[in-house]
């Protein structure tokens, strides 16, 4: 069985240094890159922003009278409705 390679500790060292600069050049070129645009808002239909208004009151009320814990909707499409869970999930996903 062959003995295994004995390293110095300035070896150690040294490998450790390399791989620290390694890390801090690493990083500091990933924070040089610009973060990306954010998305475009996607138009909604009047019927969407309708719905996305009443809940918004629906909130701010809430608010006003202190319960505050939210309020639940649904994005269930009525017969010949226009679907708006998409514009749902778009408009609250930042501020939730």
């Amino acid at each position: 069985m062959p003995k295994p390679l004995r390293m110095s500790r300035r070896t150690w060292v040294a490998a450790w240094a390399v791989l620290c600069v390694a890390g801090v050049a690493a990083t500091a070129a990933l924070d040089a890159v610009p973060a990306p645009d954010p998305r475009p808002e996607k138009p909604v239909s009047a019927e969407c922003a309708e719905y996305i208004a009443d809940i918004e009151a629906q909130l701010a009320k809430a608010k006003v009278e202190g319960n505050d814990d939210g309020v639940l909707a649904f994005s269930r499409t009525r017969v010949g409705a226009h679907d708006c869970h998409d514009a749902l999930l778009d408009h609250f996903s930042g501020d939730r």
